[in-house]
């Protein structure tokens, strides 16, 4: 099912519902199925989640757990059920979509987390009396701990090497990134306005986004509601200046054409850059220049960790890529430490005559 069509859905069973509670029919008293219950759960869910996530775990309800669970009332599933479920995942030989290759432990443990999210609504709602899907009886996968990704000082600077040789609007979007730590979704949400070329201020306010099967990119408000002033090097407003001046050539030579609204990356006719590209593009430049493949969010820790390498405050680092809590940012440090570890384990390795002589 599209986004829409599981809209439309989620919207067809709640008013069903509202309209059973109304006339006294409703199956409150232990007859409700776990996939009657998925849409009350997901409209009241629905407040508190952006449209992207929404539209995650619509997909994950739809093609895992309403077909491994929906069938059964919400009273008759116990912890053995859920246990079941989670090892009929890790079980599987091929992903839920149809690709090959085994679910990761962390895959396994979102849909897990997803279940007890449902089953603890309906606890919250009084149609069932304990959750039966309680971390503390439930067995799941290991997860081992995930080092985050980063480019190092060397890794980083062959890739602005290679950049050099990129278009304009590529290099500026990578050097943005590294520049200000910003999110995917917040580089192709910027606007010309945002910047103030006189304080050297970026105003980072929305994130770009679009949902599977609509053709339309949409805005919403970053991640914690809130917006961010970053202050940029000069190098960077120099560099946005020369982007904005080719931008304008472009739009010229194209006239009606264009069909642009101040967006910062843009497509060929100047609407918004899809949220997807930067994440294509960086793909295929680390590989045609011979670059180990990482994700474009490297690009994000890697801001962070430099940051704080260089004896930046960590309150300050937190600020700037928009984290709500410090906990959040505390994970940079760790890889600052473990960079740090790495290289003296270099220079042992390097310099110690003492075990060389051993």
């Amino acid at each position: 099912m599209t986004a829409k069509q599981i809209e439309k859905e989620v919207q067809r069973q709640a008013v069903l519902f509202e309209e059973q509670c109304q006339n006294g029919t409703a199956p409150t008293d232990g007859r409700m199925k776990l996939a009657d219950f998925v849409p009350i759960y997901l409209e009241n869910a629905k407040h508190r989640l952006s449209p992207v996530v929404y539209e995650k775990y619509c997909r994950m309800l739809d093609i895992a757990i309403i077909p491994m669970l929906g069938h059964m009332k919400l009273k008759d599933i116990k912890p053995i059920h859920v246990q079941r479920f989670v090892n009929a995942l890790e079980e599987r030989t091929t992903h839920l979509d149809g690709t090959g290759g085994k679910l990761s432990a962390s895959t396994v443990r979102r849909y897990y987390t997803m279940v007890q999210s449902v089953l603890h609504s309906a606890y919250k709602l009084g149609l069932i009396g304990v959750n039966p899907a309680d971390s503390d009886r439930i067995t799941l996968p290991k997860v081992e701990e995930q080092k985050t990704e980063i480019f190092n000082d060397e890794e980083l600077a062959k890739l602005l090497d290679c950049l050099e040789g990129e278009p304009l609007q590529f290099r500026l979007l990578i050097h943005l990134a590294l520049n200000t730590g910003c999110r995917r979704g917040e580089l192709v949400g910027l606007k010309w306005s945002d910047i103030n070329y006189k304080t050297g201020i970026l105003t980072v306010s929305r994130s770009n986004y679009k949902l599977t099967g609509e053709t339309e990119i949409k805005s919403k408000a970053t991640k914690t509601g809130k917006s961010r002033e970053i202050m940029l090097p000069p190098y960077c407003l120099a560099m946005m200046k020369q982007f904005k001046a080719q931008q304008a050539q472009t739009q010229l030579m194209l006239g009606d054409r264009w069909q642009g609204d101040n967006w910062i990356f843009t497509q060929a006719d100047g609407k918004p850059m899809y949220p997807t590209t930067p994440t294509q593009w960086f793909s295929k430049f680390l590989k045609r220049n011979g670059l180990e493949h990482k994700k474009f969010h490297a690009l994000r820790h890697t801001s962070a960790t430099l940051l704080l390498s260089n004896g930046t405050n960590i309150k300050n680092v937190a600020s700037r890529l928009g984290h709500a809590q410090l906990k959040t940012t505390n994970r940079y440090v760790h890889a600052v430490e473990q960079a740090e570890k790495e290289a003296a384990n270099t220079f042992e390795a390097l310099l110690n005559t003492n075990r060389k002589r051993a």
